[in-house]
């Protein structure tokens, strides 16, 4: 994980969410993330940093994970989030309302 720096800037600063709208994760200008669950909000907060595509992230207990963006889609901890209202989150919200979930 790179060393406390100032974040440089990146495309994904942001609202991403799961095409359900289950996870919200927001991911702020200053290096931070406020991710809600449900009804739980901030249920997971802490840093993050990209590099290119690749998304490291640390949560204030420790927890740590990883992601790839791929345009407006976030692949992370085994979901797929959208960069709320993209193409891509509007076509994952219709797909998701076709398939009844």
């Amino acid at each position: 994980m790179p060393q406390q720096q100032s974040q440089q800037k990146h495309p994904y600063v942001g609202m991403w969410v799961t095409a359900d709208n289950h996870i919200r994760q927001e991911l702020l200008p200053d290096g931070r993330y406020d991710e809600a669950r449900g009804r739980r909000a901030s249920a997971y907060v802490g840093r993050y940093w990209v590099e290119g595509t690749h998304i490291e992230y640390k949560d204030d207990t420790g927890f740590t994970a990883d992601g790839e963006f791929d345009g407006d889609v976030l692949h992370h901890g085994g979901y797929v989030f959208y960069r709320e209202g993209s193409q891509a989150h509007r076509e994952a919200v219709a797909a998701t309302a076709v398939r009844g979930g």
